[in-house]
């Protein structure tokens, strides 16, 4: 797993202020908007919101340019950070379901070819 994918940034590209809230939205998969509101909150009820926001701002590195080459690759490693168990799980099952499916493609070709299935027992 690669560190990089898997680390906090602020994102600046989509931030309001220090990009904060929509570094939280890139790493949890929340949205910005929710994540604003929590600040808001926060501050309101407990004052702690704004320390806290510019602590994170100051601490997080700012995020790479290219981080993710497109939107599928990013919402992947939103699950990653999630649960990487979890993703861990799908990708043996896609690995699984392709194994499948070229054992059902080499079966075909085996099968409606006798003479590929003769070179083949002649190799074992």
């Amino acid at each position: 797993m690669s560190s990089q994918r898997t680390k906090f940034y602020r994102d600046k590209q989509n931030s309001k202020l220090m990009g904060v809230c929509s570094g939280l939205a890139d790493y949890t998969g929340i949205e910005a908007i929710w994540w604003r509101l929590f600040f808001v909150v926060l501050t309101l009820t407990t004052g702690f919101g704004i320390p806290i926001y510019f602590v994170l701002g100051l601490l997080a590195d700012k995020k790479p340019a290219h981080l993710y080459t497109d939107d599928r690759e990013k919402k992947y490693w939103q699950r990653v950070r999630q649960s990487p168990t979890r993703t861990a799980r799908e990708v043996r099952s896609q690995f699984r379901d392709i194994d499948r499916r070229l054992a059902d493609v080499e079966s075909y070709y085996v099968h409606s070819n006798p003479r590929l299935s003769a070179e083949i027992e002649n190799l074992r």
